[in-house]
Protein backbone atom coordinates (compact mmCIF):
# COMPACT_ATOMS: atom_id res chain seq x y z
CA UNK A 1 0.00 0.00 0.00
CA UNK A 2 2.78 2.44 0.92
CA UNK A 3 4.70 1.56 -2.24
CA UNK A 4 1.57 2.15 -4.29
CA UNK A 5 1.06 5.56 -2.68
CA UNK A 6 4.69 6.47 -3.27
CA UNK A 7 4.28 5.48 -6.92
CA UNK A 8 1.14 7.62 -7.27
CA UNK A 9 2.90 10.66 -5.76
CA UNK A 10 5.83 10.08 -8.10
CA UNK A 11 3.41 10.11 -11.04
CA UNK A 12 1.76 13.28 -9.74
CA UNK A 13 5.13 15.04 -9.47
CA UNK A 14 6.00 13.96 -13.04
CA UNK A 15 2.60 15.17 -14.21
CA UNK A 16 3.08 18.56 -12.55
CA UNK A 17 6.72 19.22 -13.34
CA UNK A 18 7.22 17.52 -16.71
CA UNK A 19 3.69 17.65 -18.19
CA UNK A 20 4.15 13.91 -18.53
CA UNK A 21 1.48 12.30 -20.69
CA UNK A 22 2.92 8.93 -19.66
CA UNK A 23 2.22 9.79 -15.99
CA UNK A 24 -1.37 10.67 -16.88
CA UNK A 25 -1.70 7.41 -18.81
CA UNK A 26 -0.37 5.46 -15.81
CA UNK A 27 -2.84 7.21 -13.49
CA UNK A 28 -5.63 6.47 -15.97
CA UNK A 29 -4.70 2.79 -16.08
CA UNK A 30 -4.54 2.62 -12.29
CA UNK A 31 -7.84 4.39 -11.59
CA UNK A 32 -10.12 4.32 -14.63
CA UNK A 33 -11.89 1.07 -13.70
CA UNK A 34 -12.69 2.34 -10.20
CA UNK A 35 -13.95 5.68 -11.49
CA UNK A 36 -16.02 3.86 -14.13
CA UNK A 37 -17.65 1.66 -11.46
CA UNK A 38 -18.36 4.78 -9.41
CA UNK A 39 -19.95 6.55 -12.39
CA UNK A 40 -22.06 3.48 -13.17
CA UNK A 41 -23.64 3.78 -9.72
CA UNK A 42 -25.39 6.90 -10.97
CA UNK A 43 -25.46 6.67 -14.77
CA UNK A 44 -27.30 3.89 -16.58
CA UNK A 45 -25.47 4.16 -19.89
CA UNK A 46 -22.05 2.50 -20.02
CA UNK A 47 -20.98 4.85 -22.82
CA UNK A 48 -21.97 7.92 -20.81
CA UNK A 49 -20.04 6.58 -17.81
CA UNK A 50 -16.98 6.09 -20.02
CA UNK A 51 -17.32 9.70 -21.27
CA UNK A 52 -17.49 10.91 -17.67
CA UNK A 53 -14.30 8.98 -16.85
CA UNK A 54 -12.58 10.64 -19.80
CA UNK A 55 -13.81 14.04 -18.55
CA UNK A 56 -12.43 13.30 -15.09
CA UNK A 57 -8.96 12.55 -16.43
CA UNK A 58 -9.13 15.54 -18.77
CA UNK A 59 -9.69 17.67 -15.65
CA UNK A 60 -6.69 16.04 -13.99
CA UNK A 61 -4.63 16.93 -17.07
CA UNK A 62 -5.94 20.51 -17.12
CA UNK A 63 -5.08 20.92 -13.43
CA UNK A 64 -1.70 19.16 -13.73
CA UNK A 65 0.22 22.20 -12.51
CA UNK A 66 -1.21 21.65 -9.03
CA UNK A 67 -0.86 17.84 -9.06
CA UNK A 68 2.31 17.74 -6.96
CA UNK A 69 0.44 19.35 -4.06
CA UNK A 70 -2.31 16.72 -3.92
CA UNK A 71 -2.10 14.84 -0.63
CA UNK A 72 -4.91 12.32 -1.20
CA UNK A 73 -5.24 11.54 -4.90
CA UNK A 74 -8.11 9.09 -4.37
CA UNK A 75 -10.21 11.76 -2.67
CA UNK A 76 -9.19 14.34 -5.28
CA UNK A 77 -10.08 12.07 -8.19
CA UNK A 78 -13.42 10.90 -6.81
CA UNK A 79 -14.39 14.48 -5.91
CA UNK A 80 -13.85 15.47 -9.53
CA UNK A 81 -15.87 12.41 -10.59
CA UNK A 82 -18.68 13.32 -8.20
CA UNK A 83 -18.98 16.83 -9.62
CA UNK A 84 -18.77 15.63 -13.24
CA UNK A 85 -21.55 13.12 -12.54
CA UNK A 86 -23.69 15.68 -10.70
CA UNK A 87 -23.31 18.17 -13.55
CA UNK A 88 -24.22 15.50 -16.08
CA UNK A 89 -27.30 14.46 -14.11
CA UNK A 90 -28.31 18.08 -13.62
CA UNK A 91 -28.11 18.72 -17.38
CA UNK A 92 -29.96 15.54 -18.31
CA UNK A 93 -32.43 15.60 -15.41
CA UNK A 94 -36.09 15.45 -16.25
CA UNK A 95 -38.36 17.87 -14.43
CA UNK A 96 -39.12 15.26 -11.75
CA UNK A 97 -37.16 12.21 -10.74
CA UNK A 98 -39.04 9.30 -9.19
CA UNK A 99 -36.67 8.01 -6.50
CA UNK A 100 -38.27 4.59 -6.79
CA UNK A 101 -36.88 4.38 -10.34
CA UNK A 102 -33.28 5.17 -9.33
CA UNK A 103 -31.25 2.05 -8.79
CA UNK A 104 -27.90 2.25 -7.09
CA UNK A 105 -25.57 -0.44 -5.92
CA UNK A 106 -23.84 1.20 -2.98
CA UNK A 107 -21.66 -1.82 -2.40
CA UNK A 108 -20.14 -2.15 -5.88
CA UNK A 109 -16.73 -0.85 -4.78
CA UNK A 110 -16.78 -2.09 -1.20
CA UNK A 111 -14.23 -4.47 0.27
CA UNK A 112 -15.37 -6.24 3.43
CA UNK A 113 -13.62 -8.26 6.07
CA UNK A 114 -15.07 -11.33 7.79
CA UNK A 115 -15.65 -9.16 10.87
CA UNK A 116 -17.61 -6.62 8.77
CA UNK A 117 -19.72 -9.42 7.32
CA UNK A 118 -20.41 -10.85 10.79
CA UNK A 119 -21.52 -7.44 12.09
CA UNK A 120 -23.59 -6.89 8.95
CA UNK A 121 -25.28 -10.28 9.40
CA UNK A 122 -26.08 -9.49 13.03
CA UNK A 123 -27.58 -6.13 12.05
CA UNK A 124 -29.59 -7.78 9.28
CA UNK A 125 -30.98 -10.37 11.68
CA UNK A 126 -31.88 -7.65 14.18
CA UNK A 127 -33.58 -5.63 11.44
CA UNK A 128 -35.54 -8.71 10.33
CA UNK A 129 -36.65 -9.34 13.92
CA UNK A 130 -37.73 -5.68 14.14
CA UNK A 131 -39.78 -6.03 10.94
CA UNK A 132 -41.48 -9.15 12.30
CA UNK A 133 -42.57 -7.20 15.40
CA UNK A 134 -44.33 -4.49 13.34
CA UNK A 135 -48.13 -4.16 13.33
CA UNK A 136 -49.61 -6.15 10.39
CA UNK A 137 -50.36 -3.21 8.07
CA UNK A 138 -47.02 -1.48 8.70
CA UNK A 139 -45.26 -4.80 8.17
CA UNK A 140 -47.07 -5.41 4.88
CA UNK A 141 -46.39 -1.85 3.67
CA UNK A 142 -42.70 -2.19 4.56
CA UNK A 143 -42.36 -5.56 2.81
CA UNK A 144 -44.16 -4.44 -0.34
CA UNK A 145 -42.11 -1.26 -0.75
CA UNK A 146 -38.72 -2.09 0.75
CA UNK A 147 -38.40 -5.80 0.07
CA UNK A 148 -40.55 -6.40 -3.02
CA UNK A 149 -39.60 -3.08 -4.61
CA UNK A 150 -43.11 -1.92 -5.43
CA UNK A 151 -43.70 1.76 -6.02
CA UNK A 152 -45.84 3.57 -3.48
CA UNK A 153 -48.78 3.73 -5.89
CA UNK A 154 -48.60 -0.04 -6.57
CA UNK A 155 -48.21 -0.96 -2.90
CA UNK A 156 -51.13 1.31 -1.91
CA UNK A 157 -53.30 -0.32 -4.59
CA UNK A 158 -52.36 -3.82 -3.36
CA UNK A 159 -53.31 -2.88 0.18
CA UNK A 160 -56.44 -0.99 -0.88
CA UNK A 161 -55.33 2.22 0.85
CA UNK A 162 -54.29 5.72 -0.22
CA UNK A 163 -50.66 6.64 -0.85
CA UNK A 164 -50.76 8.97 2.18
CA UNK A 165 -51.94 6.11 4.40
CA UNK A 166 -49.18 3.91 2.99
CA UNK A 167 -46.63 6.63 3.76
CA UNK A 168 -47.97 6.78 7.32
CA UNK A 169 -47.50 3.02 7.70
CA UNK A 170 -43.97 3.23 6.30
CA UNK A 171 -43.08 6.11 8.61
CA UNK A 172 -44.37 4.16 11.60
CA UNK A 173 -42.46 1.07 10.44
CA UNK A 174 -39.20 2.96 10.02
CA UNK A 175 -39.55 4.60 13.44
CA UNK A 176 -40.26 1.25 15.09
CA UNK A 177 -37.33 -0.43 13.34
CA UNK A 178 -34.98 2.44 14.21
CA UNK A 179 -36.13 2.33 17.83
CA UNK A 180 -35.65 -1.43 18.01
CA UNK A 181 -32.15 -1.14 16.52
CA UNK A 182 -31.30 1.82 18.78
CA UNK A 183 -30.79 4.21 15.86
CA UNK A 184 -31.48 7.88 16.49
CA UNK A 185 -33.66 9.49 13.85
Amino acid sequence: MKNERTYIYKLLRALASDNSEQALKSLFLAYSDSVLRYARLYVKSFETAEELVADVFLSVWEQRATAAGILDFDAYLFTIAKFKIMNHLREKRPEEIDLDDVSMNLFACTVTTPEDEFISNELMEAANRAVEKLPPKAKLAFKLVREDGLKYKEAAACMGISIKTLEGHLTAAMKAIAQTLGVRR
